[in-house]
């Protein structure tokens, strides 16, 4: 007997029936953990630092975690423990059970080295850190947290003199390794005297004198901060071809150079106050003159690049002013008489590239 075979309708169509979707896949949440928790690496390198951890092991065959607590008076549990993190962050190796610094870290990290950059690590750690703590307040009302406007008319004036001493040999750190890169990328070899405007310690005299063998320098500052330029000058055996001027670079500027720098200044201010400081350079400068203006620029879309963005707010907790664009100085320059104005880029921790103006 045949088998009837039966029709199935098709199911009946409903107007609120839809699609199944797949749920979207959800970005990693990986760069948010980097990001909540980057403090936890800079803490580690400051306790590091603060506790002359490299400086232990500077030139040695290396220390195990228990010789190092026993060393240093510490127990044996943190002593690991920061041995370790220091590890993972490429600031020690560790090779048969002991460790010992990294070319990093022996290079940039110990006291009395050429280029020691625990100046910048100590004012990070007991200025700059609690000043970020307040960056929302900041923000909100548009006044700096490291100090108080209502007492001090800017960050350099009635500073605490350990605070500033910290400040400067945090400056002089930075700006000995960023003026080696600049006088890499800006040819200076056709000027002979230059004017460092706000030169600090004088950093960027005594690197640049030494690549450029025909060049004297003056650093002009603050009497209290031009002494301190003295100092390093003298260390650096420079005395013949780098001296010092006192003064304030918004009232006048020395005359007989023919090529003013600018280097991390222009950041400190607003931009009238800029623009009037270029202005000042503009006159001073003879014919042939050129100003370099060295700083971490942030991009003319004003996007990045991160250091250069993020040392912006940090003018927002300590200065008036900002990190400006390669397009806004450009601007300024063009407005104060300069032309043949080109913006040269590079690599170094305190800029990214020059802003260079000529004076017809």
């Amino acid at each position: 007997m045949a088998r009837k075979l039966s029709r199935t309708a098709p199911p009946a169509k409903h107007a609120n029936v839809q699609p199944i979707s797949a749920t979207p896949e959800l970005p990693s949440a990986v760069p948010l953990m980097a990001l909540s928790t980057g403090f936890w690496a800079f803490k580690t390198l400051a306790a590091a630092h603060e506790l002359d951890l490299f400086g232990h092991f500077a030139g040695g065959p290396g220390t195990t975690a228990g010789e190092l607590a026993q060393a240093v008076g510490l127990h044996p549990r943190p002593v690991e423990m920061l041995l370790t993190g220091c590890a993972a962050l490429g600031l020690l190796e560790k090779t048969e059970g002991r460790y010992r610094n990294t070319p990093l870290s022996e290079a940039y990290l110990v006291r009395g080295k050429p280029y020691y950059f625990g100046g910048f690590v100590q004012m990070a750690d007991k200025r700059l850190y609690a000043g970020w703590g307040r960056l929302t307040e900041a923000l909100r009302t548009n006044r700096p947290t490291t100090w108080d406007p209502a007492v001090q008319s800017s960050l350099f004036d009635g500073e605490d003199p350990t605070m500033l001493a910290l400040f400067w040999e945090a400056m002089h750190s930075v700006s000995t390794m960023t003026a080696g890169k600049l006088g890499e990328a800006v040819d200076l070899r056709h000027f002979r005297r230059l004017l460092d405007i706000g030169g600090g310690s004088g950093a960027y005299d005594i690197e640049l004198c030494k690549q450029y063998g025909e060049l004297h320098a003056t650093v002009f500052d603050l009497p209290h901060v031009a002494a301190i330029a003295v100092g390093k000058i003298t260390e650096a055996g420079l005395t013949d071809r780098i001296e010092t001027a006192c003064g304030n670079f918004f009232e006048q500027l020395p005359g007989d150079h023919d090529v003013h720098l600018l280097s991390m200044i222009l950041h400190d201010w607003d931009e009238v106050k800029n623009r009037a400081l270029l202005r000042r350079s503009f006159d001073a400068l003879p014919s042939g003159g050129a100003v370099v203006i060295s700083e971490l620029l942030v991009n003319d879309e004003k996007t990045g690049p991160a250091p250069a963005a993020l040392m912006s707010l940090n003018m927002l907790i300590e200065t008036e002013g900002r990190n400006y664009t390669p397009a806004e100085y450009s601007a300024w320059l063009e407005e104060a008489g300069f032309r043949h104005i080109e913006t040269v880029w590079f690599d170094a921790p305190g800029a990214n590239g020059a802003v260079i103006g000529r004076k017809p």
